[in-house]
C-alpha cells in the first residue's frame, strides 16, 4: 500500500471538468513529479489531495486511512502544501511565519526542534528571522513557504511550481534541498514547469494532458522517453 493513494479522482469548475478520473501513487520516501503543461490539471490535482477543493468525484487515502474535506483537517492527517505563488504572510516576520506552518504543534520543544531543522535547510532564514517577509527575496520568500509547511512534521509535502520565477542557482538550491528533505524522510510529491530538473531528482513521475494521466514510469525511464522530451524538455535528451 502506498503512502498516498488517488483513485478515479475527478474535479470540477462548474460545468468544466479540469481533472478527469485519474489515478496515482506516491510511496512512503520517494520525490513524486507531477508533470504536464498549463492547464493540464496538476495544480487541481494538488489542491484536491490537501483539501483546498472538494473533488467531485473519486477517493483519496493517506496510509489508508481517507483524507478529510477540510484543509485544516488534511493538514492534521499529515498532509502540507506550498502553494503556487507561496502565499506567505507578508506583514509577519520570517519567523512568525514559519511557528504560523506549525500551528498543529502541541509541543513546544517539537517547534523549536522544527525550527532548527528549517534554520539548518536555509541558513538565510535564520539570518533573517526578524525581518518582515515582504523584504524578502523571491527566493527567499520561496525558502519560507517550504520551510513553512515543513514544520509541521508532515507525512508528505505538496510542492506546487517552487522554481517559478526563480534564478537558476536559487533553483539548484532549492532542488538540492528538496533531497536533503527527501533524505531525512519527508515524502514529495511535486507539480513543477521545469520537467529536466525535476526529473532529475525525483524517483517516479505522472504526466497529466487535459485533466487526463498521459504517461507515467521511473523519472529515470520518462527522461529518456522520446515523447516526453518532445513535448516538455525541448526536443534534447538530458
Amino acid at each position: 500500500m502506498a503512502l498516498l493513494e488517488v483513485r478515479g479522482l475527478t474535479v470540477n469548475y462548474g460545468p468544466i471538468q479540469a481533472v478527469r478520473g485519474i489515478d496515482l501513487d506516491v510511496e512512503e520516501g520517494q520525490i513524486v513529479a507531477l508533470l504536464g503543461a498549463n492547464g493540464a490539471g496538476k495544480t487541481t490535482t494538488l489542491r484536491a489531495i490537501s483539501g483546498v477543493l472538494r473533488p467531485s468525484g473519486g477517493t483519496i487515502t493517506l496510509n489508508g486511512v481517507a483524507i478529510g474535506r477540510r484543509a485544516s483537517k488534511v493538514a492534521r492527517q499529515g498532509v502540507r502544501m506550498s502553494p503556487e505563488g507561496r502565499l506567505i504572510f507578508y506583514g509577519l516576520t520570517v519567523e512568525e511565519n514559519l511557528r504560523a506552518g506549525g500551528y498543529t504543534l502541541k509541543d513546544k520543544g517539537r517547534m523549536h526542534q522544527n525550527l532548527r531543522r528549517i534554520y539548518q535547510l536555509f541558513p538565510v532564514l535564520e539570518q533573517r528571522h526578524r525581518q518582515q517577509a515582504s523584504t524578502l527575496s523571491g527566493g527567499e520568500q520561496q525558502m519560507l513557504a517550504i520551510g513553512r509547511a515543513l514544520m509541521g512534521d508532515p507525512k508528505i509535502l505538496l510542492l506546487d511550481e517552487p522554481s517559478l520565477g526563480l534564478a537558476p542557482l536559487v533553483i539548484q538550491d532549492i532542488f538540492r534541498v528538496l533531497q536533503e528533505i527527501r533524505r531525512e524522510g519527508t515524502t514529495i510529491l511535486i507539480v513543477e514547469q521545469n520537467a529536466l530538473a525535476t526529473l532529475r531528482i525525483a524517483d517516479y513521475a505522472y504526466v497529466l494532458e487535459l485533466g487526463l494521466m498521459n504517461m507515467s514510469g521511473k523519472a529515470s525511464d520518462l527522461i529518456q522517453d522520446s515523447r516526453l522530451i518532445e513535448a516538455y524538455l525541448g526536443g534534447k535528451k538530458a
